[in-house]
């Protein structure tokens, strides 16, 4: 049976230093690691993570390294009856030889709320270590409870090196994998095999093991796996897109600027192709949220609350559901009125830098600390005292009084902030007795992009 066993199966890591991705969670050193590796897994864990990255394979490589007794159930297939079973044995066991039970149950949320409470008491009294496997979010689909008494390890979709490595392994390794054969596999085949798989490696290995065994070998036995057999055995096209080159920036790009442009049509079709072509939605996400504050700002404020409740939707659903949440916004920030008037900041930044020090004028100065010593604070007056809620007082500093760096436009909401904020404009040009006023000058983007390295940002 080892050796009819699906390729996935026979190359499942039988060690840590087998294991790959995870590094956060398991790499040298991680508490995790050092757990298992001294077995001393006392308390219960659950190991939270998308399909094919490592949560089963991780359970059974501390079954091959624990002294305790280690024994499985399936939420799946497996009852309350079956539980009580294996908590009668393990009391047996911890009493008679004191050997302790780790149970690693797997798919835990598809347990119900009573046969989850039914394991409740036995991980509260340590009669077992518990090790569950879950594909949702444990702090949705498990008892609070059960959470509360465990250790939860978020586990990431395998990166693509790490997919890569796991191909890579298999086609070396003559043991379990196609070492013993001749596979010529081509970049492009390689390549789209990783990309498609999507951080899954089982998804991976079974594309490979398919195109292998479905490909007939040429004269001199070897098989060659080019890109139109790799498309075959995992049922999708390649697209021209490289997560590391140009056509990543290309599509990327072009989706923002569709987005920005208000042409939603387009920017479904560039979302689809980066989503066709295994793109990972929360870089999406990131983007869409950059966009919100760059391009829709405060001609619509909702855009950045859409945008931001996309991205946390997306991290309790994943995909495919969480495509939705993702569309949403894509067509929420499409349609929205623009206004890039966010980049004042840039233009208030740059004054910054150009002016250097400037003094607090007195009266805004903190008065808790030095208003008896200093005079800190004396003479500011309270807006919500005044009609209207506001006043005419001096808020720059004195050298840049009647210098503006905001400029509201006409669209969406901030028309309504235009009307209100030359009021008050009017109003603290008539207190202080302003007559010139500067708008600061816009930036270029390359002056913009030059702050943005200024600050920590690329």
């Amino acid at each position: 049976m080892a050796v009819e066993a699906p390729l996935a199966a026979r190359m499942r890591p039988r060690s840590l230093e087998e294991f790959v991705g995870q590094r956060e969670i398991i790499g040298r050193g991680r508490l995790l690691r050092r757990a298992i590796e001294a077995d001393k897994l006392f308390s219960s864990i659950l190991l939270w993570g998308p399909p094919g990255s490592g949560k089963t394979t991780l359970a059974n490589i501390i079954a091959n390294s624990t002294a305790s007794y280690f024994t499985t159930l399936s939420a799946v297939l497996a009852g309350v009856r079956e539980l009580r079973a294996v908590i009668a044995a393990a009391l047996e066991r911890r009493k008679l030889h004191g050997v302790r039970t780790i149970l690693f149950v797997d798919e835990v949320h598809r347990w119900n709320k009573a046969q989850q409470d039914a394991l409740l008491p036995h991980v509260e009294r340590g009669v077992i270590v518990l090790i569950g496997a879950t594909t949702e979010n444990p702090y949705f689909e498990v008892i609070g409870a059960l959470v509360s008494r465990s250790r939860v390890f978020q586990f990431r979709a395998l990166s693509d090196d790490d997919t890569r490595r796991v191909l890579q392994e298999t086609l070396k390794d003559s043991e379990r994998g196609y070492g013993g054969r001749k596979i010529d596999i081509s970049k492009a085949g390689l390549e789209h095999l990783v990309t498609v798989a999507g951080g899954d490696a089982r998804n991976a290995l079974n594309a490979l093991e398919l195109a292998v065994e479905s490909t007939p070998p040429a004269a001199d036995g070897a098989i060659e796996i080019t890109l139109d057999v790799a498309q075959e055995s995992i049922q999708r096209r390649a697209v021209l897109y490289d997560r590391d080159g140009d056509a990543h920036y290309d599509t990327i790009s072009a989706f923002i600027k569709s987005v920005r442009g208000s042409d939603p049509d387009a920017a479904l079709y560039w979302l689809a192709k980066m989503l066709y072509a295994g793109e990972s939605p929360r870089f999406i996400l990131r983007r869409l949220l950059i966009l919100a504050g760059e391009d829709i700002g405060l001609a619509d404020p909702m855009g950045l609350v859409v945008a931001n409740a996309a991205a946390q939707a997306f991290e309790y659903v994943g995909l495919p559901e969480g495509v939705y949440p993702l569309v949403e916004a894509t067509l929420y920030l499409s349609t929205a009125p623009k206004s890039n008037s966010a980049g004042s900041f840039f233009q208030a930044h740059k004054t910054v830098e150009k002016e250097g020090r400037t003094d607090v004028p007195v009266h805004l100065k903190d008065a808790n600390r030095d208003a008896a010593a200093l005079g800190h604070g004396e003479g500011y007056i309270y807006p919500h005292e005044e009609p209207g809620h506001h006043t005419g007082q001096q808020y720059l500093p004195t050298a840049l009084l009647g210098r503006y760096f905001y400029e509201p436009t006409d669209q969406g909401y901030e028309a309504e902030v235009e009307q209100r904020l030359e009021r008050w404009r009017a109003a603290q040009r008539a207190a202080l007795g302003i007559e010139m006023t500067q708008q600061s000058p816009a930036l270029s983007e390359e002056e913009i992009m030059q702050v943005k390295k200024s600050m920590g940002r690329g």
